[in-house]
Parts: structure tokens; sequence; C-alpha cells
């Protein structure tokens, strides 16, 4: 048997013809390969990672389109609301024309009826039938204007006649001739009237010149006698 001396380690094997220095690098390359190097993430992680990403990508798209959509319902909200305003307006204004045409046939009969009236004659089943039948009218909107006395006004007076007048300070109607009809702000006939004017050359309260003046002799007595 082989003693051990005492004292000497025993050297890793080395190649023949290798030398001592070759020996070394292989050593650290053993001893690295024994060290753990670091820890790659779990496949898991990464897949729940990617879903999360597209989930909120997918989310942004819904979010956008959303959007989009509640744009189109407004506006189609809106030009709903404005088609049905111009609807109830164009009825409004057609029933109006309608009614307005009615009563403007209408007219001659009120103004028999007015003028029956005027000479005593509206009496018995006439004066009731003539009566309702005003009534009616005026439900329907139809309102009767003019009087006398007031400025006289070319958008609702028709000048039948005129004249000068000393006791006016403007056009005045002096008498209606026919009474003028609207219904609601709609003008159907305006008032034929006889119109006067304020007399040239002559203030409120004065007389016209030559005007009845009294004689100025015969109050005081007459002229005096030789």
């Amino acid at each position: 048997m082989t003693e051990e001396t005492p004292g000497f380690e025993e050297e890793p094997d080395v190649p023949s013809g290798a030398t001592p220095e070759d020996a070394a690098p292989k050593a650290a390359e053993s001893d690295s390969a024994k060290e753990p190097g670091p820890a790659a993430p779990p496949a898991g992680d990464v897949q729940q990672d990617t879903t999360q990403a597209a989930l909120i990508a997918q989310l942004d798209q819904v979010r956008t389109a959303l959007g989009e959509r509640t744009a189109d319902l407004q506006r189609l909200q809106a030009e709903y609301q404005n088609y049905r305003r111009r609807v109830e307006r164009d009825r409004v204004t057609v029933k109006e024309i309608a009614v307005a045409s009615l009563l403007t046939e209408l007219l001659p009969v009120l103004d028999d009826i007015g003028r029956a009236r005027e000479h005593d004659e509206l009496v018995g089943g006439f004066k009731s039938v003539a009566e309702s039948l005003e009534t009616v009218a005026a439900k329907m909107g139809l309102q009767q204007f003019g009087k006398e006395g007031e400025p006289f006004d070319p958008t609702i007076h028709e000048a039948l006649m005129h004249s000068y007048a000393p006791d006016v300070t403007e056009d005045t109607c002096v008498a209606i001739l026919q009474p003028g009809y609207r219904f609601g702000e709609r003008t159907i006939r305006p008032a034929r009237v006889a119109v006067a004017e304020p007399q040239p050359g002559v203030q409120p309260g004065e007389k016209a010149s030559g005007a009845d003046e009294p004689d100025t002799d015969e109050e005081n007595g007459g002229p005096d006698e030789g």
C-alpha cells in the first residue's frame, strides 16, 4: 500500500502536455456553472399582462364607439324636436288661414246684420239667428274694430272720405262707414272711415277766419249820429 504524504493536497487532473495555468480557467468555469443566475418571470404573469393590455385597448374602443353613438343620438333628438316644432307651427298656421278664410266669407252677412240693427229691423226670429251667428264668429276669434274719434291708422283704416276740422290736432276718424275685423293678429278687413285733418293755419280751439264774428258797430249801438 502506498502511504499519503501528509501536508500535500490532491491536485486536479491535468492532461498531459498542459500547463498548470490551463487548469485554472476550467476550474472557474465549473464553479460559475454551479452558481444560480437571475430567475426568469413565470409564463403565467406574462400572459396575464398581455390579456390585461388587450382588455384596456378594447375598453378604449368601446368608450369611443359609445361617445360617437351618444352624439348621434343627441343630434337625432334635436332634429326630431325641431321637426315637431315645425309641424306644430305649420299646423297652427294652416288652421288660422282656414278659419280666417271662413270668417272672411261671413263678413257680408255680418254687414247686413249691422245695417238691419241700425234701422231697427233686427226683430223676431231674424234677430235670434243674427245674434247666434255673431256669437259663433266671436268664439272663433273674430273681433270688430273702428270707433269714431280714434286716430287714423293707415295700417288698419281705409279712408273713403276726407275733410278738414278746426277741432282736431291729428288725422282723426270722424265717421265709421264700415267696421273693420281682425282675427288674432291678422287684419281681415280694414275699417272704412271718414277722416278729418286739422284745418291749415288754425290752432285747435280757434275758429276759422270769417266765421260768425260779431258786428262791432251793432254791439256799440251803431255809428255815432252827427
